[in-house]
C-alpha cells in the first residue's frame, strides 16, 4: 500500500494528460499527484489510488462551459445552481466522466476522488478527502491565505484542515459576490462540526 507503481497504465495516463490541457495545469496536476500520494502515505490510503486520482483531477480543465455541461448532462448527472451560473465548476464532475472514458479509469473510488475534488461534499471517503486536500496544498499553490498553516494541518487532522479550506473557500466567495455552491457550504458545515466533537 505504501510503495507507488508506475505502471504502464500509469505512463499513458501521464503522458496523454500532458498532451491534453496546458503546461501550468499539468505541473499543477503532477503537484496534486505526489501530495495525494504523500497524503495517502499519512493516513494508511491506497496510495496508487491516491497518486492517479490527483494526476487525474483537472483532466476536463480547458474545456469549454457548453462541453463541460454537455459530458455532465448526458451522463445524467446533477448540475446545481451555481454550476449553471460557473459552469467551469463543472470539470470535476466532467473530469471523472473523462478519466473513465479516455483514460481507462474503472476504478469507482479513484472517480468519485476526482469528481469531488472541487466542492467536496459531506462524509467524503478517505480517498476523496486527500484528493481534495492535496489540490489545495499542492507545492505550486501561492497566494491563499494562512497557506503554510493548512499545509501543516494536513498531515496532523484532516476534519480540521478540509474545515479550513472550506472556510477559506466561501469567505473568498462571499468577498466577491459569487453565488456559492450549496455543496461546499455543507461540506464545511459536517466537517466544522467533525472536528470540534473530536476536540472535545
Amino acid at each position: 500500500m505504501g510503495t507507488i507503481v508506475i505502471d504502464e497504465h500509469y505512463e499513458k495516463c501521464r503522458k496523454l494528460l500532458k498532451e491534453s490541457i496546458s503546461t501550468k495545469r499539468y505541473i499543477h496536476s503532477i503537484g496534486v499527484s505526489n501530495t495525494s500520494a504523500c497524503l495517502a502515505m499519512r493516513y494508511g490510503c491506497d496510495v496508487n489510488k491516491a497518486y492517479l486520482a490527483g494526476l487525474l483531477h483537472d483532466c476536463a480543465k480547458g474545456l469549454k462551459p457548453a462541453e463541460l455541461i454537455a459530458i455532465v448532462e448526458n451522463e445524467g448527472m446533477e448540475i446545481s445552481v451555481s454550476e449553471q451560473e460557473n459552469p467551469e465548476l463543472l470539470h470535476a464532475k466532467a473530469g471523472s466522466i473523462i478519466a473513465r472514458d479516455k483514460y481507462g479509469i474503472t476504478d469507482r473510488e479513484i472517480l468519485d476522488g476526482i469528481c469531488w475534488h472541487t466542492t467536496g461534499k459531506p462524509a467524503m471517503t478517505l480517498l476523496e478527502e486527500i484528493v481534495f486536500t492535496a489540490d489545495y496544498i499542492e507545492p505550486n499553490r501561492t497566494n491563499i491565505p494562512n497557506l503554510e498553516d493548512i499545509r501543516k494541518s494536513a498531515f496532523v487532522d484532516l476534519n480540521m484542515t478540509i474545515t479550513l479550506i472550506c472556510r477559506n473557500t466561501l469567505d473568498y466567495l462571499k468577498s466577491g459576490k459569487a453565488v456559492i455552491d450549496r455543496m461546499t457550504a455543507q461540506t464545511y458545515e459536517f466537517y466544522n462540526n467533525k472536528a470540534n466533537r473530536s476536540n472535545e
